[in-house]
């Protein structure tokens, strides 16, 4: 990848751009990869491209596991040298990623030990990029009152868990993604408010970026709370307050009653009205795999802008769309199912 400045005003020139996508794997590697007999052929392929040796040192044979592993380990470390390196407006605009993965580790560690779970082997399962130093400390915690004053009050969560963490009974699955829930909704309106408060390109590529995550968190949860114990008025509580479908396609997902009912809610609406069609008709797409397809377009659009930093936060997303490829293929090796490895999610 070429040497970034990390300034928007004056240093994010089409270098960052260039170098961003030169890391991501194109068409011809892909080919490469889905033309493998084994997880070795994988290993060598993989040498060539941006990932070179990072899997020189791991014993044969090699496992999905690991190759998954020590991709997501490679782009942490260059997500830490960017931050490491960034100006102090930057540093705090990739702050806020982190702060997504801080989310799924805490709901991570609740659930896992609701379910008696080891807590090392909950850690070790935990996102790099959302670790904290008392998060272990969540596995003796045993109700939201608790998590909030022993752990969350120390962490850049404590504002968006103040406000609704008084409840001291004992945790269930249905409060734990409650508090998934609750968290990442003031989580993403705080981000959004952000990004729109530095203006410019940022404020245009992250707000449309943003405003999707708003609404695929909206569909999800509408789709997710059907026929269990969550009210409406507890699910109107869990949407946020910004996003394409804000305000009149929110107030029909309230309402929303069974999966046809979604569906109607977001019908005039046609990027998502495609995304419902496709996966209805697709039978070898679910809804969430149009979600991640859609991701990834708007993620590549930022790269048609500069002097704005949602390229940081697109290039990780990419990554990470290509890390699940990448350990899609090595499944489809490992299990002997190449008539399937075509089914991944193209980036370039």
């Amino acid at each position: 990848m070429e040497l970034l400045t990390f300034n928007k005003d004056d240093g994010f020139t089409e270098a960052v751009v260039r170098g961003y996508r030169s890391g991501i794997l194109d068409a011809a590697s892909y080919s490469n990869l889905g033309q493998c007999d084994s997880l070795e052929d994988m290993r060598m392929h993989l040498q060539v491209t941006d990932y070179g040796t990072f899997l020189q040192n791991e014993p044969s044979p090699l496992q999905t596991m690991t190759i998954s592993e020590k991709c997501t380990e490679k782009l942490v470390d260059e997500f830490n040298y960017v931050r490491c390196n960034a100006s102090s407006e930057l540093a705090k605009f990739m702050d806020y990623i982190t702060y997504g993965y801080m989310i799924d580790n805490v709901v991570l560690l609740l659930t896992g030990t609701l379910h008696e779970r080891d807590t090392s082997e909950l850690l070790e399962k935990c996102h790099p990029l959302g670790k904290f130093q008392s998060l272990a400390t969540l596995a003796i915690t045993t109700n939201a009152k608790d998590a909030y004053r022993l752990v969350l009050v120390d962490t850049p969560l404590a504002p968006y868990a103040q406000m609704h963490f008084n409840d001291a009974h004992d945790f269930t699955e249905l409060n734990i993604e409650v508090i998934r829930n609750t968290l990442y909704k003031a989580y993403l309106e705080d981000f959004y408010s952000y990004c729109q408060s530095l203006g410019g390109s940022t404020a245009e590529v992250m707000g449309e970026i943003l405003r999707f995550e708003a609404d695929r968190r909206a569909i999800n949860i509408t789709i997710n709370s059907l026929d269990t114990e969550l009210t409406k008025e507890g699910r109107a509580e869990l949407y946020c307050n910004f996003g394409d479908l804000y305000p009149e396609g929110i107030a029909r997902l309230e309402r929303a009653e069974n999966h046809d009912a979604v569906r109607a809610a977001v019908e005039p609406y046609p990027q998502y009205r495609q995304l419902f069609q496709e996966a209805t008709y697709s039978q070898e797409k679910s809804l969430e795999d149009c979600f991640f397809e859609y991701e990834v377009k708007l993620n590549k659009l930022s790269f048609e802008q500069q002097f704005q930093y949602g390229v940081f936060y697109s290039y990780l997303k990419l990554k990470e769309q290509e890390v699940r490829n990448i350990v899609w293929i090595a499944e489809c090796i490992s299990q002997d199912q190449k008539a399937r490895i075509s089914q991944y999610i193209p980036i370039w």
